[in-house]
């Protein structure tokens, strides 16, 4: 995996390889700790850099807290139920984002 700033559009990337040996540029979306595990959000792009089907993944996230410069390390969530408290984790940061969203627009009138 390797990460990605673009300035441009201010957006975190990162290179994926899967299991069939395909790379796959995911956008950040977020991180988020249920239950004091972090988990990564991603987005995955096409070729042109966009997602048109709103598809997100979620990986496992962990960082060495003793070298920030190493690769952070995802790992695959392969229990149902750890799974969907992160579904519902992720449910529950959108809908904040979107209540944030709204509370932004209703100021700048």
């Amino acid at each position: 995996m390797s990460k990605k700033y673009d300035e441009e559009d201010e957006e975190m990337t990162v290179d994926l390889e899967l299991d069939d040996g395909t790379n796959v540029t995911c956008a950040v979306i977020t991180i988020l700790e249920v239950e004091g595990k972090d988990y990564i959000v991603l987005m995955p792009l096409d070729e042109n850099g966009e997602n048109d089907d709103g598809e997100v993944w979620f990986y496992r996230y962990s960082e060495n807290p003793d070298d920030p410069e190493e690769e952070p390390e995802l790992g695959y969530i392969d229990d149902d139920e750890e799974y969907e408290k992160v579904e519902d984790a992720f449910d529950e940061y959108l809908d904040n984002a979107e209540f944030d969203e709204l509370i932004g627009e209703d100021g700048d009138d």
